[in-house]
């Protein structure tokens, strides 16, 4: 899908026909109008609108109800300026219009993740995707970690990353990369499950950073290249207090080093400034202090519990720069 670009004077219509609404088998339409008009500095007749241009909902009781992604991307989108998402988005990568030099040193960080079996059926051990950062120069100082127990558990740990300029040498996976950004998908924000149904998410012109990994995987793999999506997180979010999942590719590069393409963040940062320009080559094969890698492959989650719920166990972690 050709998405249509739009003006800070374009009707919420048309914001509405230039992005992809949650599909209802993805969709969690649990937020209330009043948080969507909050979210996008609106008032109720601006929802009827919206929603007269398709935006999905639920009546509860009278009340209309959104799913959180899609007012995210109808914020994103708007190009209003002062939307909730628009200003996260910016406060967010404010970092990737500076010099990258502070990306490359030494970070550390408070790391907690609390683990929840919501149905859970009895004390049992815990698998939780721990940080996996002694393979890029960083080190974990572990203070706990998940115990057998029932209902919740917690990991923490300092964590330690560090960057380092390792871009691509191979021409043939720089190409790949090259396709995947020129191929003008759009980036929005898309729930977890969705987004391992990676060729649904393309397929509707989107992408979002495990999609674009596990996809970018399989075309370097195509290629002949050993290349495996995997799952992190990205740090300094919002003071740290926000569970911000994210992926990348790790590929053999043709001297034998195991690069990661950062292919959402590059997209992210080319939508910021053209000023990111040194931000987006630093994703395309190097690595930088704000992302803490996993255990977790691109579309596996990053805990469970081993009570015999049918459930997922809800991983939240909060990820703040230590003192």
């Amino acid at each position: 899908m050709a998405h249509q670009a739009v003006s800070q004077d374009t009707p919420w219509e048309k914001v509405a026909e230039s992005i992809e609404f949650i599909p209802a088998e993805y969709s969690s339409r649990a937020q209330p109008e009043s948080v969507a008009r909050e979210m996008l500095r609106c008032e109720s007749v601006e929802i009827d609108r919206l929603v007269d241009a398709g935006l999905p909902f639920e009546d509860r009781s009278g009340v209309r109800h959104f799913d959180a992604n899609d007012l995210y991307n109808l914020g994103m989108y708007s190009n209003k300026g002062n939307t909730q998402p628009e200003l996260a988005f910016r406060m967010l990568f404010r970092f990737a219009g500076r010099p990258v030099d502070a990306l490359l040193r030494e970070k550390s960080w408070d790391f907690k993740v609390e683990l929840e079996c919501v149905d859970c059926a009895g004390a049992a051990p815990w698998h939780f995707e721990a940080p996996d950062v002694a393979r890029y120069g960083g080190r974990a100082e572990v203070a706990t970690t998940p115990q057998p127990s029932s209902g919740t558990a917690e990991y923490a740990a300092t964590i330690t990353t560090t960057g380092a300029r390792t871009p691509i040498v191979s021409p043939v996976l720089r190409k790949l990369t090259q396709d995947y950004l020129d191929a003008g998908y759009r980036w929005q924000m898309i729930p977890v499950p969705m987004q391992a149904d990676y060729q649904l998410v393309h397929a509707l012109g989107a992408t979002s950073c495990i999609a674009a990994s596990l996809f970018l995987a399989e075309r370097f793999r195509s290629a002949g290249y050993r290349a495996e999506a995997k799952r992190g997180w990205f740090c300094g979010v919002l003071g740290g207090a926000l569970d911000l999942p994210h992926a990348c590719v790790e590929v053999e590069d043709d001297d034998g080093a195991v690069r990661t393409v950062d292919i959402a963040k590059s997209q992210l940062a080319a939508r910021l400034s053209a000023d990111t320009a040194e931000f987006q080559e630093l994703c395309l094969g190097s690595v930088y202090n704000k992302v803490i890698p996993s255990t977790a492959s691109g579309n596996a989650a990053f805990g469970h519990h081993e009570c015999g719920s049918q459930t997922p166990a809800q991983v939240r972690a909060d990820i703040r720069s230590a003192r």
